[in-house]
């Protein structure tokens, strides 16, 4: 199993590309289910999550070929030969449910494996089933499988989610699309890869109104058509690389950024005293004054804090001046990451969803184990400003998320480097 050593002490400098959204590609690959016509994406991320959900794609008989360094993924499902989502494609990733919203829009059923994919928390389907179902599928659980059915098709209503989740959104939203009459999405996610879904969806043919918001409008239509789309910035590869020159010093501008993309974290990053500027090509980011200022985080739904940099940030507060309070709301088990930086010296005190970290002038490299994606690349940051050598074990996590995470940062200076497994 590959490791990553990182070297501190190097102040960063230089640019780093900023990739297609992985969360974002992971909701537009399915959207291809919806249509006998080709789907073409661009700007696509290389990662091994992208992989599994080719495999999950092609079992159900879809074509699906990378191009251009795999930047651009051609998709085509004219000839769908599987409505069955095997449990052993589904486990290695909690994005394949995504097939269930577009299977029953077209075939009228689905057979679906509950998914796997990070620990981090239950993360139950019910949100999923519950939306489904308010469009008249019909779905029971057996044997670990989601077996669904739309007599007749689905149906337009309203949908009213009990939580914002992304998922069950995208799973409407798609299923919607091609269902007959009005659905009106309520209490709907309004991140940025539902936004950028829905405009692949109009690329479609679909008639959407609302996404952004919390209430999203799809009018059903009879089929959709072939489209290209450009998958947009992923905002967490984003705002985990603008940490890196908080981290060890240094300025980094990160190309294809955008302020709207991180709002809420670029809020908390300026009471950190920390200067983000934007400018023609994405966001300069570097400290204002020698080690940055304490300050408290709450993980909401956007355009609230992401729970998918609060590791990240957890990490950058491990040096900062003063005491910082982070509170996960999303996801239960998710500062598994905690004891780790522990490891490298960090003082952080958890107590259930809430962790406490008192700033330390210095961390110190040890050899530490990813728990999960968001936690292995936290390891890897504080590696860049620790004392000695870090070693990151069990970093198949972070291909999951990151593309070329140790070429990406060792170009604006980090000593990093990827070593083989025995």
């Amino acid at each position: 199993m590959d490791s990553i050593i990182v070297r501190g002490g190097k102040p960063l400098s230089g640019q780093i590309n900023i990739a297609g959204a992985k969360n974002a590609a992971l909701a537009l690959m399915p959207a291809t289910l919806l249509s006998d016509e080709p789907l073409t994406l661009t700007n696509a991320p290389r990662l091994s999550d992208i992989k599994t959900m080719t495999s999950l794609l092609q079992s159900l008989g879809a074509e699906v070929t990378s191009m251009q360094d795999g930047k651009v993924i051609a998709l085509s499902s004219h000839n769908l030969t599987s409505t069955r989502a095997d449990y052993e494609i589904v486990r290695k990733m909690r994005a394949s449910n995504l097939v269930l919203g577009p299977l029953l829009a077209r075939a009228h059923e689905a057979i679906v494996s509950l998914p796997g994919g990070c620990a981090i928390g239950a993360r139950p389907m019910d949100l999923h089933v519950t939306a489904l179902e308010a469009l008249g599928a019909e779905i029971e659980l057996k044997d670990g499988y989601l077996h669904a059915v739309a007599r007749g098709g689905l149906k337009g209503a309203r949908v009213p989610l009990r939580f914002a989740s992304v998922g069950a959104t995208e799973n409407a939203l798609m299923a919607a699309t091609l269902a007959k009459g009005t659905t009106l999405i309520e209490n709907a996610a309004r991140e940025p890869e539902i936004v950028d879904l829905a405009r692949c969806l109009r690329a479609m043919g679909a008639q959407i109104d609302g996404e952004g918001t919390s209430t999203i409008e799809i009018q059903g239509v009879d089929r959709l058509n072939a489209a290209t789309h450009r998958v947009v910035s992923d905002r967490i590869e984003l705002g985990t690389y603008m940490l890196a020159p908080v981290i060890a010093g240094g300025e980094v501008e990160c190309l294809g950024g955008t302020m709207e993309l991180v709002q809420s974290f670029c809020e908390r990053l300026d009471a950190a005293d920390i200067h983000v500027e934007e400018t023609a090509n994405g966001l300069k980011v570097a400290r204002r004054n020698g080690r940055p200022r304490a300050v408290d985080v709450v993980t909401e739904p956007f355009p609230g804090f992401p729970t998918d940099l609060q590791a990240q940030m957890m990490a950058m507060l491990c040096t900062a001046e003063g005491t910082s309070v982070l509170e996960e709301r999303i996801f239960e088990n998710r500062f598994m990451h905690a004891p780790e930086l522990v490891r490298m010296g960090a003082n952080i005190d958890v107590q259930g969803g809430t962790a406490k970290v008192t700033g330390v002038e210095r961390m110190k490299g040890a050899p530490v184990m990813a728990t999960d994606l968001r936690a292995s690349v936290s390891l890897i940051l504080a590696g860049l400003a620790a004392e000695g050598e870090t070693r990151v074990n069990r970093v198949y996590h972070l291909d999951r998320g990151y593309e070329h995470v140790e070429e990406k940062l060792g170009a604006v200076g980090a000593d990093i480097e990827r070593v083989a497994g025995e």
